[in-house]
């Protein structure tokens, strides 16, 4: 496939990559896809899916052990950690089979190897090389750049991969003990999901965080739930840690830390904790991969690694080079990743002329996001203190769980749902939710924010019964106080809005 003309090639195969590749070939590209590893990226084969599936897992095991009596259902459930890896495994290599039989489907031709960019202008072409399994030059009329990010390996962290490990680490497949004690730093995202999987299937969980609470960005409500949660599990949580070493000490590992209060200047004279265990995973920092692409050459701009791009466009300083996903800084999700794809491919065609499409820019004002601890977080659009720093007063309308049927028949009573409205329009302007199917209940508010609907138009969806959607509902209504199901004072001028 030496010497190829493309109409566009995609350097990275993640949920951007590989996304980019068959919606450029639905509009009739001549299209090449460039991975290094495996096709997927790290979402598939390090991140969203396996870390999901052995959530599943994790879930089935607190269901069982703690409610299944309540159901009629009496056992005690004994995890087989081997099992649950392979099944893991398993679903992993059947999504990626998946993907490859999509790119095969499109006729995109997928080379595996690292791409870098030698030269060219948006008018002759760009050539691109690639060494790896498949050794090519091929040249292309358009470049998307989507090569995402990886685990940053912070010096004083000491990440040897054997002992202290990234998320990758305790993801490979052949990663196949449960530690007896594990020490986490950081309670983001990744921390608090690891935390609750690895609790569930018996190791004793430690986690250092250096902010005042866990997962900071949510709203306070949410926080405090999932801090009940953590402590029902047993995790042991240590806020504003500021962890200055961690060290491999041959049979298991140290962390060193100190109050993240303390200055910067006095860290080395003030009062340290210790903390062991058999593993450490660092779950802090993702360095963005845009080395060796031969960017300096094209004159592309990078800020600590993240590629500079035209906010509307995603356009890179180089005229035809298009960056998405991770690997320029913004919001690091797949989905938005793969969101970013579709406006990249569609400016790259309509530059080049004579596909179905029209220029796109992009739009960040709705963006879901989930955390699967367990009860799921969801959220989208702001939350209450961010509304207050833009001056937004706002209305609040909130259910929870326990007071809804099908909740109560699932034995999911834990949690709430509560939306953000807009005053003065009477617009959706936020969501969160901690909970059954959070993840899902957003995706609903998402569609009514993303067409400017109001909290009453949702309130006027017949919602199917009985079902965990009925959630929606009911916030919806107790926006102004209508809620059928929990007592509020109406507030008919807002609802006529």
């Amino acid at each position: 496939m030496s010497d190829e003309v493309y109409d566009l090639t995609i350097i990275g195969a993640g949920p951007g990559g590989y996304h980019a590749a068959i919606r450029a070939a639905q509009f009739g590209a001549k299209v090449a896809l460039i991975e290094k590893y495996k096709l997927g990226g790290t979402c598939l084969n390090w991140g969203c899916i396996p870390t999901k599936a052995l959530y599943a897992s994790s879930a089935l095991i607190q269901k069982l052990k703690h409610q299944g009596e309540d159901f009629g259902v009496i056992c005690e459930p004994k995890l087989d950690f081997a099992k649950a890896v392979e099944r893991k495994n398993k679903i992993v290599e059947e999504l990626v089979e998946g993907i490859e039989k999509l790119e095969k489907a499109w006729k995109n031709d997928v080379y595996f190897g690292k791409g870098k960019i030698v030269g060219g202008n948006k008018d002759e072409g760009f050539k691109i090389t690639i060494e790896g399994e498949n050794n090519a030059t091929i040249t292309s009329k358009r470049v998307i750049i989507a090569t995402g990010s990886s685990p940053a390996l912070i010096p004083a962290f000491n990440i040897d991969h054997e002992r202290i490990l990234t998320s990758d680490d305790i993801l490979h497949p052949d990663f196949k003990t449960v530690p007896e004690n594990l020490l986490i730093i950081g309670a983001g995202v990744i921390g608090c999901e690891f935390a609750n999987i690895f609790r569930t299937f018996g190791s004793k969980v430690t986690m250092l965080e250096y902010l005042p609470n866990p997962i900071a960005t949510e709203e306070p409500m949410i926080i405090r739930e999932l801090k009940k949660k953590l402590d029902e599990l047993e995790i042991t949580l240590h806020v504003s840690q500021n962890v200055l070493s961690v060290e491999n000490t041959g049979n298991g590992v140290k962390a060193t830390t100190c109050s993240a209060d303390v200055p910067r200047d006095q860290v080395e004279s003030a009062e340290k904790s210790e903390f062991e265990a058999d593993l450490c995973l660092v779950s802090i920092g993702r360095a963005k991969e845009s080395s060796d692409l031969g960017l300096e050459e094209l004159g592309i701009e990078t800020d600590r690694g993240a590629i500079k791009v035209n906010i509307d466009t995603l356009e890179t300083a180089c005229k035809g080079i298009y960056a998405i996903g991770d690997v320029t800084g913004g919001v690091m999700l797949a989905h938005v990743a793969s969101y970013e794809g579709e406006i990249a491919v569609a400016n790259a065609l309509h530059s080049i002329g004579g596909f179905p499409v029209h220029p796109e820019t992009t739009d960040y004002s709705v963006v879901p996001a989930t955390i699967f601890t367990n009860p799921n977080i969801g959220s989208v659009g702001i939350r209450r203190s961010e509304a207050k720093d833009k001056g937004i007063d706002v209305a609040m309308g909130r259910f929870p769980f326990e007071s809804l049927g099908k909740a109560k028949c699932m034995g999911e009573d834990e949690g709430f749902i509560m939306i953000l409205v807009d005053k003065s329009t009477g617009k959706i302007v936020g969501a969160s939710c901690i909970g059954a199917e959070a993840p899902e209940l957003i995706s609903e508010i998402a569609v009514a924010m993303k067409h400017d609907l109001k909290a009453k138009d949702l309130s006027e969806v017949i919602h199917s019964h009985p079902t965990i959607s009925e959630m929606v509902l009911e916030s919806a209504l107790d926006v102004y106080g209508l809620a059928v199901h929990r007592k509020g004072r109406p507030d008919i001028d807002l609802y006529q809005k």
